[in-house]
């Protein structure tokens, strides 16, 4: 390792997407900065793979343009690249072996046949009732019992649980409101109504322009881990493995550089690292094992956050194999269908190029909070499992011209009850630990646009740090 490399103001450990938003930002704010990632590539699960003419994504498979994210895509020259879904494609859920179409607003989920007329005038009346949630010792609800007192099981069943399934992989009766939907738990404190609370902040300026557009690029999503890395430049280090964190003894330092706080040990390098400040840019679990030497308590309050494990399968079909047509951004699977598949995405129905001309592209998830069991099945199994579900659903026939399976056992972190109070132990434990930092999906969300935001105000936390020691 080259002598003037054994130094740095900041190590970022982790070249996922907040990893390399947190050291892109620092970069901006001209703070030097060294970015480590253990695996060859940037962009942690999000990863673009081309097989036999199709394109699949082993992780997201679309993300929200917020406007920071869409800033920083421009900033990176990927606005030609860009791609945007239809916002009017159809969402649908399996509902007793049939798919129906989802309502996507409170008017047409009073017209839809998906509901009953018991559930609809629950949506119906609550703009009406005042309601406010239960005082517990916590403070907290699970999502499924909110949904349940507000608005019935059907609502719970056929909408909610099949979402949390799509988005955290997890389970509604475990899953904590205020952790994982502040909104819709903040609406009902202000307002008495959540539908009452959507209205009004509806009016607001910035929420007059509708969501954000769903997004792509044309080479798959992992151009943007790809156009960061290379904006990093010299700063981003790949297949370096940070073994150890330890507190720098005061003899290793220069006079001059009495500031420097930490070392680091890489796997296969001689020399340690020094830095001023650390940030944890890795899942909550790895953080927790680099850190038992530097906080015992910042490693016990990480290693309370679970991650629940996905199976991702890609497939390509030829067109004329599906009576059914595949249109639509496609469909969530309620657990009462009984099927291992929690939901599919009909890529080559969002976006170009997926896909060779008469063809198309579908990716699956499994697993989850709710059949964790399943990532243990060998690949082929998997593969099977869905091919014969989604067979049935869609009315596909013969094997699909190509298949990729991956397997994560710790996929997502669950924003279960009580996961608020362990992020606010972690923040007042790394109070206590002056340079040490964190950036990840277990911290404000695991969306793309959420992580590029958490990382970027993590970049400006440690700049101030730096500016005042």
């Amino acid at each position: 390792m080259p002598a003037d490399s054994r130094r740095a103001s900041v190590i970022v450990i982790g070249g996922g997407i907040s990893g390399l938003a947190c050291a892109y930002r620092l970069l901006r704010l001209g703070q030097p900065v060294m970015l480590l990632e253990s695996e060859p590539h940037p962009g942690g699960l999000i990863a673009t793979a081309a097989h036999n003419g199709f394109l699949f994504e082993s992780g997201p498979q679309s993300f929200q343009g917020t406007d920071t994210l869409l800033r920083l895509i421009a900033e990176l020259g990927l606005d030609s690249e860009l791609l945007r879904a239809d916002p009017r494609a159809p969402r649908f859920v399996l509902r007793r072996g049939r798919l129906q179409k989802i309502p996507m607003s409170p008017q047409a989920l009073l017209a839809s046949s998906l509901l009953s007329l018991g559930s609809r005038w629950k949506i119906a009346s609550e703009p009406f009732r005042r309601t406010k949630p239960p005082t517990n010792e916590e403070g907290e609800e699970s999502v499924a019992a909110f949904v349940r007192r507000k608005f019935g099981h059907e609502i719970l069943e056929y909408l909610v649980a099949p979402f949390v399934s799509g988005v955290y992989a997890g389970d509604p009766e475990s899953l904590s409101l205020r952790a994982a939907f502040p909104t819709l738990d903040e609406w009902e404190r202000e307002h008495g109504s959540v539908i009452r609370g959507a209205m009004k902040s509806r009016r607001k300026p910035a929420a007059r322009n509708g969501p954000p557009p769903l997004c792509s690029f044309r080479g798959g999503i992992a151009a943007l881990p790809r156009a960061m890395a290379a904006a990093l430049g010299d700063s981003f280090r790949a297949g370096a493995r940070v073994t150890a964190i330890h507190r720098a003894p005061s003899e290793s330092l220069a006079q001059s550089e009495t500031r420097a706080a930490y070392q680091l040990r890489i796997a296969g390098a001689g020399d340690a690292i020094t830095a001023r400040a650390i940030v944890l840019a890795t899942p909550a679990y790895a953080a927790s094992h680099l850190l038992n030497d530097v906080s015992p308590a910042i490693a016990r309050t990480l290693s309370g956050i679970a991650y629940a494990p996905v199976a991702v399968v890609a497939a390509g079909y030829a067109a004329r194999q599906t009576a059914r047509a595949v249109e639509g951004f496609g469909f969530l699977v309620p657990r009462s269908e009984r099927l291992h598949t929690l939901g599919t995405v009909w890529n080559s129905s969002l976006f170009p190029g997926r896909a060779p001309q008469g063809n198309i592209v579908m990716t699956s998830f499994l697993g989850g909070a709710t059949d964790p069991e399943i990532v243990a099945r060998p690949d082929d199994e998997i593969a099977a499992i869905v091919h014969r579900e989604n067979a049935s659903i869609l009315e596909i026939s013969g094997a699909p011209i190509a298949a990729v399976v991956w397997k994560y056992p710790k996929a997502l972190p669950q924003y279960n009850l009580g996961h608020a109070h362990i992020i606010a132990a972690l923040r007042e434990a790394a109070r206590r630990t002056p340079g040490i930092f964190f950036t990840g999906n277990y911290l404000e969300g695991p969306a793309i646009g959420k992580c590029i935001e958490q990382g970027f105000s993590t970049a400006e936390s440690i700049r101030d740090f730096l500016n005042k020691v």
